[in-house]
């Protein structure tokens, strides 16, 4: 599998005010998305899965593969904390249109180091999909190390990169450093995507990109080129953005923008809430203040 440069989005998952998933919504962010980045993540942290019904996935599956119309490589999240129900449900799925899949580090049950190899080897000895692994110790507790990671990327040819979210830039850096030839270091984080690019890191998998994906590719891609002035003239732009964005958790900020920009409804499922009116009107004054009102 050739390596994912660039930008990548995590996608939401727009709802109806009585809860439905909101397909029109749907199709309208992946269409106002899908010419502006490289790929696009479905099912993610951010589509609020871990609230979803197996049906409901199945339906914002096949609806993103139908909208998409095959122009985007696609990248299918199914992560959980149980390794023998994550392999029944890699080989439920038809793969066929998807790159890889992205798949979370085992949460509370707070593995070894040891126990997270071994994870990631059942799933790749058991099925034949490329793999991500997605490392977030802030939502899993427990912290993939640098040396597991290089010992899975080394060890099985079907691990083919890495989303890194650890927020450690070192951490990545040393992965990068004894990574092989072709296993991609992801950041995933927006804050810092351009370090981790300017230091070798072929992209980042970012939220705020489906909210402004013009300013975040661009920023991205002036980084691969090491255009890194040009980069961080981008990133100083966005930077009050970002941080707004995050201040009541994710999915909440993104999704109170992309409502305000006339995307989809604000809505999430409990037990997130909506964003708040103060929330609401920052947006609103970086809007109207902000050059990102280009997009």
């Amino acid at each position: 599998m050739k390596k994912l440069y660039g930008t990548g989005v995590a996608l939401v998952t727009p709802f109806k005010k009585n809860g439905n998933i909101d397909f029109n919504g749907l199709e309208k962010l992946v269409k106002y998305v899908g010419n502006k980045v490289e790929y696009l993540v479905i099912l993610g942290t951010t589509a609020e899965t871990s609230t979803l019904k197996e049906e409901e996935k199945r339906d914002i599956i096949e609806c993103i593969k139908s909208f998409n119309y095959k122009k985007r490589p696609l990248v299918l999240g199914i992560g959980g904390n149980n390794t023998e129900d994550i392999i029944a449900k890699i080989k439920s799925i038809d793969l066929s249109d998807f790159l890889a899949i992205l798949t979370v580090t085992p949460y509370y049950n707070n593995p070894s180091q040891e126990g997270i190899y071994q994870h990631f080897k059942s799933i790749v000895r058991q099925t034949n999909v490329n793999i991500i692994v997605y490392n977030v110790p802030k939502r899993t507790g427990s912290n993939v190390l640098p040396e597991t990671v290089i010992r899975l990327a080394k060890n099985f040819q079907n691990i083919v990169g890495i989303k890194e979210a650890s927020g450690n830039i070192l951490q990545s850096y040393k992965i990068i450093e004894k990574r092989p030839n072709n296993f991609s270091v992801i950041s995933g984080d927006d804050f810092i995507s351009l370090p981790i690019i300017l230091g070798g890191g072929e992209g980042v998998i970012s939220v705020i990109a489906q909210g402004i994906p013009d300013s975040i590719s661009r920023m991205i891609s002036l980084a691969r080129k090491k255009k890194s002035e040009e980069a961080f003239a981008i990133f100083y732009e966005i930077f009050s953005m970002i941080d707004l964005l995050y201040r009541e958790g994710n999915p909440t900020g993104i999704k109170t923008f992309l409502n305000l920009i006339g995307i989809c409804n604000s809505y999430v499922r409990l037990p997130l809430l909506s964003g708040s009116s103060s929330l609401r009107n920052k947006i609103r004054y970086l809007l109207r203040t902000n050059r990102i009102t280009k997009f």
